[in-house]
């Protein structure tokens, strides 16, 4: 049997799956595994912080299929625990890599530094976030551990752990030809059953419709999502957690569905369908407009990735991908919608000298702003609730943590979009509070030559909260983020309050690709947008019940 190491055969798994990066922060109890990543093909991004590694780790693995972030025992684990924990509830495959104190300094339960309780205290804490975990501390089953781990994050579209004791970092071990893992294999007779009786329902519909979500992004089933939408003239609309799921300029495409939240044409067409198929749709409170949604159980068809349900019939062993397949080959009818709603077109923006800027002009300035090599990166708070209104023009380049909303995704997010895909460029959406906690990424951005344009809403505090309930408690101090590039020596900074000031901006920042730009939008500290409103009434109701 082949001779390798364990950090070896670690490396050429990862890399066999597509990973090309590697975001972290070293520690001693993993430099030697960094010293190996970098001997290895894998280039190295190390972060200024550990959550920005793993928030940059999570983006990668969006838009490229598999993100691997590696920090060290405790101090840097613990500190990914909430961006793994936004992994697992959006389910997007990261590889955690912890270096550990080695198998043998652990003899007599030594008090080493970074140990919590007990060696195996931050074990425990990431078997609760992850769908797969090991501690790679047995040569004689490290290569299948590091097999099974790898596969369950594949299969599953969720992050796993992989703990790597420092002494066993080159240690020797044989590797046994990997055995095939064969997706599972569907009931032939419910998958036959269950597409009889969604034609059945199409046929009788007299206004069916899809709702995709966002397990049709991450199970790379855009494809198929469109060949059936164009196969059966159906029209789709997207959820919040999926904006981008489609070109949102597809003579098919309605919008997206918020619930109470969203435009009424799209949530009147939605909620009257008499055959709504929805497709990996995640029923959060954000996606269903803080349960404002009135969806009928009755006449839904509900396929993902763990389960299929036509009305009340359950389908076991079915699942969306086996379904979108068996769809795309079965006689299915063809639907004659009529006159459909679609996104409005956006506004031209004019802009007026020294006219203060809002919200809602921002927001239709940078709607035209886009192109079809933009990826739009949201914060949540306005910038996604205020974003979603926005036009994308191609399937999956809008990213925003719409189930989990942690604050700070967005800047780091940049860099992991912007080394997975080279050929998009990041446009991030942050309010000011979430920029302090993950905003000074941009020296990464700075070190490896990325060039995202950031636009920081500037309303002095947390906007989203202060209509739920205000206090002293939502003020932060007013950074002059526009000065950040002069701190950092790198990029271009701009500070804005006039639509006349914006407008430079954007043209200077697109005219210039090779750097970075930090737009600081300068807001009323009570302008928000309409969506905002929306939203933060109804949770302000739950707040102060």
């Amino acid at each position: 049997m082949p001779q390798t190491t364990i950090s070896a055969y670690l490396i050429k798994r990862l890399y066999e799956l597509g990973a090309r990066h590697v975001f972290g922060v070293p520690g001693d109890y993993v430099l030697g595994f960094y010293k190996a990543l970098e001997d290895s093909d894998l280039a190295v991004i190390n972060t200024c912080d550990e959550q920005g590694a793993g928030f940059a780790a999570d983006a990668y693995a969006r838009f490229n299929g598999l993100g691997v972030v590696c920090i060290t025992y405790c101090v840097g684990g613990l500190k990914v625990a909430n961006t793994t924990a936004q992994a697992y509830a959006e389910k997007s495959p990261v590889v955690v890599i912890s270096g550990a104190p080695g198998v043998n300094e652990r003899l007599r339960n030594p008090l080493l530094h970074h140990k919590v309780r007990d060696f195996d205290t931050q074990l425990k804490v990431f078997e609760q976030l992850t769908v797969a975990a090991a501690v790679l501390d047995n040569p004689q089953t490290a290569a299948r551990e590091i097999d099974r781990v790898l596969h369950a994050a594949v299969q599953q579209q969720r992050p796993v752990y992989i703990e790597l004791p420092r002494d066993m970092v080159n240690v020797s071990i044989s590797v046994e030809p990997e055995p095939a893992r064969p997706s599972p294999e569907p009931d032939a007779v419910a998958l036959a059953e269950a597409v009889a009786e969604i034609a059945g329902r199409l046929h009788a519909a007299r206004r069916p419709v899809v709702l995709a979500g966002v397990e049709v992004q991450r199970y790379r089933r855009q494809r198929q999502l469109m060949q059936l939408v164009e196969k059966t003239g159906l029209p789709v609309a997207a959820t919040i957690l999926s904006k981008s799921v489609v070109r949102e300029d597809h003579p098919l495409y309605l919008g997206v569905y918020e619930g109470a939240m969203g435009r009424g044409e799209v949530t009147e067409y939605i909620e009257g369908s008499d055959c709504l198929i929805q497709l990996g749709v995640f029923l959060t409170d954000v996606n269903l407009g803080i349960f404002t949604a009135r969806l009928d159980a009755g006449r839904t068809i509900s396929a993902t990735s763990e389960r299929l349900s036509v009305g009340y019939h359950n389908y076991d062993g079915v699942t969306l991908s086996h379904l979108l397949p068996a769809l795309l080959a079965a006689d299915l009818p063809q639907c004659h919608p009529g006159p459909i709603p679609r996104p409005p077109t956006p506004p031209e923006c004019f802009p007026v000298p020294d006219k203060p800027l809002t919200v809602r002009y921002l927001f239709e300035r940078l709607n035209q702003f886009l192109d079809d090599a933009t990826a739009v990166l949201a914060d949540p708070g306005d910038a996604m609730f205020a974003g979603i209104d926005m036009t994308i023009y191609c399937a999956s380049e809008f990213s925003s943590p719409a189930y989990y909303t942690s604050l700070g995704y967005a800047v780091p997010a940049a860099i992991g979009v912007q080394l997975a895909r080279p050929d998009l460029r990041p446009l991030v959406l942050v309010g000011d509070g979430a920029f302090q906690m993950t905003g000074m990424e941009l020296s990464t951005v700075a070190r490896f030559g990325l060039s995202p344009i950031v636009v920081v809403l500037n309303n002095e505090g947390y906007g989203t909260e202060r209509p739920m309930l205000d206090g002293r408690f939502n003020d932060i101090l007013n950074w002059r983020y526009s000065e950040i590039p002069r701190v950092l020596g790198a990029g271009r900074g701009y500070a804005v309050g006039a639509e006349d000031e914006l407008e430079e901006a954007l043209l200077a920042a697109r005219a210039e690709r090779e750097t970075f730009h930090v737009i600081e939008v300068r807001l009323a500290a009570d302008d928000r947008s309409e969506a905002l409103q929306r939203l933060t009434s109804a949770l302000a109701q739950r707040v102060r019940a």
